[in-house]
This record gives structure tokens, sequence and C-alpha cells, in this order.
């Protein structure tokens, strides 16, 4: 990549209504890198759609970036040339995801999110790992030196995908999870010392373990060490839970109190780093045992119909955006991706946390394992930055969700039914039932996906 030349960007997922808009925005928004845009999506009329509402962004008066946009009818075109390649993906429809979220609550299992771990998000990477396989081709082929930025959930098994497709590839999953933490420890100093962090970023963070499941070891704001003054502030609030606004986590089902957090630092001494929704996921600790718990814990099961409610809700943005009932909003996301793409492209430099193999940054992982932590990044350059090593006790939580995800996934490359059962009774959330119910609900699950499957036995 040369510095000040045009770059190319393949968007693959170019129809999405939510990260699309967001990268269009922040695009605009800097001046330092200008380019074209392929947008490339098996819906080409939202593909269509979203070239023409990237064009108006880009034309606004407050945009200082320019870029073009343009819908392409092949993933083949849209990587042609590129430097950078996007893929977020929806892997289905929402009416999968239905399925993922809720049949299992036939069986009493409630799900907060159902896109990472559980049985919806060990379905989900059923759908999306052979997506992701068949991208992994095509970037291997047409885009072989391009960086490849992936956003689409389970984020490890699709980063782990790419890499098994092909080996050289440079890929990273960026997740916002941590950022909401470091917003959190901010927020802290404000109530416990009366000091207001003007940017989040102000307070630096030493991640590890895996994506939705990351832990903070070490935190610091200008020098001062901020795990004993979590601890206070943990303390004071663990039962009531912590909001900067009253009733915040009521005001949105995105939102919670982060009493989960709280009670994971009361229990292992260590931040822990995801929201209080993908967080109880991954845990037998009784957070989600039904929705009155759920409540009692403050955060919420994110319904598949609110959803779609917002999924409607953005189409009918884009159609007013585009039709010129309503002006396009230039604003920052408060996302990374952009800035991660300036310093590659060789403007600076930063550190950031990232979804990459082990490559020796957590001590006692798996080589290859698909890890987050933060790397510096830097002229096409991403190196991770040592994290150390998690306590016993919090690391064979997470060895456990490394070991069954890299199950789950190879079941998944060799189309073998019994090795996914194995895995899927293995989850924390689906090993409280029985042998016999486990089964039932992996056989119901596994037949809605048949059209997905189509060389499988099922």
């Amino acid at each position: 990549m040369t510095k000040g030349r045009e770059l190319k960007i393949a968007y693959i997922g170019g129809g999405s209504l939510g990260w699309a808009r967001s990268m269009m925005v922040d695009l605009a928004l800097e001046e330092r890198m200008s380019g074209t845009v392929a947008l490339y999506d098996i819906n080409m009329e939202a593909a269509r759609k979203n070239e023409r509402l990237g064009n108006m962004i880009s034309a606004h008066p407050d945009a200082k970036g320019k870029w073009t946009y343009t819908a392409v009818a092949t993933i083949e075109e849209a990587l042609a040339n590129a430097d950078f390649v996007i893929i977020s993906i929806l892997p289905g429809t929402l009416d999968d995801m239905e399925t993922d979220v809720h049949l299992p609550e036939a069986y009493g299992i409630y799900q907060s999110v159902g896109d990472t771990v559980g049985p919806g998000g060990i379905m989900r990477a059923v759908r999306t790992i052979p997506m992701y396989a068949s991208i992994a081709q095509q970037i291997k082929e047409h885009a072989p030196d391009a960086w490849v930025i992936s956003y689409t959930n389970p984020m490890s098994l699709c980063v782990r995908t790419l890499y098994e497709v092909f080996p050289q590839i440079k890929a990273f999953g960026c997740c916002h999870e941590v950022f909401g933490t470091q917003q959190l420890l901010a927020d802290m100093l404000a109530d416990r010392l009366g000091i207001e962090v003007k940017e989040r970023q102000e307070i630096h963070v030493n991640v590890l373990g895996i994506n939705h499941f990351t832990w903070i070891d070490r935190a610091s704001y200008q020098g001062l060490d901020l795990l004993p003054i979590y601890e206070q502030f943990v303390a004071k609030y663990r039962e009531e839970g912590f909001e900067k606004s009253k009733d915040d986590w009521r005001t949105s089902v995105f939102h919670s109190a982060h009493r989960v957090k709280f009670d994971l630092f009361q229990r292992f001494g260590l931040i822990a780093a995801a929201g209080d929704r993908h967080l109880a996921e991954f845990l037998s600790f009784g957070y989600l045992k039904d929705p009155e718990t759920v409540q009692r814990w403050k955060f919420h099961l994110t319904r598949v119909d609110f959803r779609k409610q917002m999924l409607q809700a953005k189409r009918m943005e884009t159609e007013n955006i585009l039709s010129g009932a309503d002006n396009v909003k230039i604003s920052p996301s408060g996302e990374e991706g952009i800035q991660i793409m300036l310093a590659l492209a060789g403007f600076g430099e930063m550190i950031t946390n990232v979804n990459m193999p082990n490559q020796g940054q957590i001590q006692g992982f798996p080589q290859g394992a698909i890890v987050e932590t933060n790397a510096l990044v830097r002229r096409d350059s991403m190196q991770p930055i040592i994290a150390g090593q998690l306590p016993q006790d919090v690391h064979q939580l997470v060895m456990g969700h490394v070991a069954n995800q890299e199950a789950v996934f190879q079941a998944v490359m060799m189309k073998d039914k019994e090795k996914l059962l194995q895995a899927f009774q293995q989850d924390p959330l689906v090993s409280s039932l029985s042998r016999n119910d486990a089964a039932s609900l992996f056989s119901q699950m596994l037949g809605n996906l048949r059209p997905y499957l189509p060389e499988w036995d099922i």
C-alpha cells in the first residue's frame, strides 16, 4: 500500500443496513483516505441501495473523505485489486436465528444473544463456516495481499475458517465489546474520584481471552492503577448494578447494569471485558436460568422479533434518506475499523484489541487458536502484544470454550454429525440437559439447517 494513493475496499455483505452505513460515515469523516468501495451481496437490490446511500454520504457537505460506491454482481469483481476486504454477513436469515435462539426455550435453555456459543451459537456456526470457507477461497484467488476485517459472529470460528482455508491470509476480527468496558472504567473514575475522562481510549487495558469471553487483568489511566478502584466500585454497586443514567438497562435491550460483570470480578478478581448478555452464555452459573432471573441480574434476552423490528426500521430509515425525506446523520460510529485501516495504510500506528491466531501472546493457549488480545497496528503490519496468562480458574473456563469451538469447527469441516452432537452436548448451556433431551434438541435444530447442508446426512 502506497501512502496517498486511491484505495479499494471490497465489502462482502455490502447490502448491510448496520455495519455498512457506519463504515460509510466513518470513511466520510476521514480526509486522509479516499478511493472506491465495491459492494457485493447475495441481495443485489440491497447492495444497489447502499451504493446510492454511500455516494450520498460521500457527497455530504461535511464529508472529508471522498469515496465512490459501486454495487457489483460477483465476489470476484469486488475482490479484484482490493487493498482491504470487509466481511459483514448475516449467515442465513433472521428466521433461522429465531430458531437458534427460541427453539431451545422449549427445553428450558434461554439465550441472551445466541450468536457465539450455546445451542444458537453452535448452529449459527454450522451455517457460517461453509460460507466463510468459500469467501476465504475467493480471497486466496483474487485478493491474496489484501487485509481482511471480519465483523461476523461467531467471530472466533469465522476467523479460524479464514486461516484454515488460506493460511497466509492477513485477517483479523473486530469487536467493540472491550470498548464498552473501557467506557465503564471511565464512568467509574467519574463516580469514584470525580475524574472526567475525555475519550475511552485513554483507559489502557490488557486484554486476554476469546471473543465475547475476554478478560482484563491490568487497567490504568494516566499511570493510575484501576483494579483497586474497580474493586471498591464493584463492592458499592454489585447488588443494585451501575447505571450512568437512571434505568439505562431498561431503556435498551443491548444495555445492562453490569451485575454479571461485577459478580465475575468478585469470583475471579479479573474484569470481564464483554457485555453481560454475552458473558452469561459462556457460563453455567445460573444467570440465564429463566427470564425472571435474567431480570434480577439486570440484563436482557434479546428476542429475534425485536431484531426483525430493528431491521424493518433500518430499511425504512434508508428509504427515507434515499427519497430525501430524511437527512443522513454524519457522526462517528465509535468503531475502530477505519482507524485500523489508516494505520495499515501507513498513516501512523495504534494499539487496539483484535481477534487473530495465537502466536504466543496468550501463554497456555494452543498455537493458532483464535484469541482476542491487543495488537500493535502500523504500516502493513499487525503484531500481537504479549498479554501473559490467565489465572488457572479463568484459564480453564476459557480453554473449555477454545476446545469446544475447535470441536465444532472440525465437525463442520468433516460434515460429521456425531462429532457435532458431542460438541453440542458439552456446551455449558446444554450440559444440564439429559443426553436424550440434548440429542432431541440437536436433531430438531440441525434438521432446520438442511437447506444449508446439502452434503450432510440429515
